[in-house]
């Protein structure tokens, strides 16, 4: 007589226990498909127009960002050159995707800024589509303050990456140095190299690798003049780059 309440405890405890267990699994389940619903895969950007990647990531509520344009010879003037996430990367929902912008084959002539002050020489740029990119400044007794003492790509470069140049713009002997703008150095002997870094107070460190003797050309192709000993192939920061004092530049030189 005793026993059937200790059976309909068990009976309770047991339906309770189930009804916790399909409480939970419809709960992981609801969170599953609410996680995985707010995921979506990156789609493939690069050769569209902006308005077209715009498009598509809007559709599939991500956000896109044109970060950065460059000019390229392969991809049309307004077409998506790179992106980032790469093309079917998992992300939430409004996550950010970077894209790089083609500007087409570079059309304009980098005029020359050095020796004009600093205000002239953005002006100049601006006139022609470029823009300013870094600008660092030296102490330099033997030009005015604000006077632009270089810059980076050089006047009249062909094939440059970027729309923007970079200025070493003289200062006052009172203010420090905020940093130069590292120039190229590819093709200089090793020890012009050194001695312009020298000059500005950075260091360097010259590594001489054996290279490659160049190829004659044939057909349509230019042939490649041989390296010289002692010629610098590589540097590292590359040009265009801040440094600080407090830096080593590496440069690769020929055997």
């Amino acid at each position: 007589m005793r026993t059937r309440p200790v059976i309909n405890f068990f009976q309770v405890a047991s339906l309770v226990l189930v009804l916790v267990t399909v409480a939970l699994l419809a709960a992981i389940t609801t969170m599953h498909f609410v996680i995985h619903g707010a995921e979506v895969q990156v789609p493939s950007l690069k050769g569209m127009t902006v308005a077209e990647a715009r498009s598509q990531t809007s559709g599939l509520k991500l956000d896109l960002d044109v970060d950065n344009r460059y000019y390229s010879g392969d991809v049309a003037a307004g077409h998506i050159l790179t992106q980032s996430p790469a093309p079917g990367t998992v992300v939430r929902r409004e996550w950010r995707v970077r894209v790089a912008e083609s500007l087409g084959p570079q059309k304009v002539e980098v005029p020359e800024t050095v020796g004009l002050d600093e205000p002239v020489a953005a002006l100049r740029l601006r006139r022609v589509g470029l823009e300013v990119g870094v600008t660092a400044r030296l102490h330099y007794p033997k030009a005015a303050e604000g006077t632009v003492l270089a810059q980076d790509p050089p006047a009249h470069a062909q094939g440059i990456a970027r729309p923007s140049i970079n200025l070493l713009v003289a200062a006052s002997s009172d203010d420090a140095p905020d940093g130069f703008v590292m120039p190229d150095l590819t093709g200089l002997p090793v020890v012009t190299a050194q001695a312009e870094l020298a000059r500005v107070g950075i260091q360097s460190a010259a590594k001489y690798v054996n290279v490659p003797v160049a190829l004659i050309g044939s057909g349509d192709t230019a042939p490649r003049l041989p390296v010289r000993p002692g010629a610098v192939v590589a540097q590292q920061p590359p040009a265009g780059t801040r440094v600080e004092q407090s830096m080593q530049v590496k440069l690769t030189v020929a055997k």
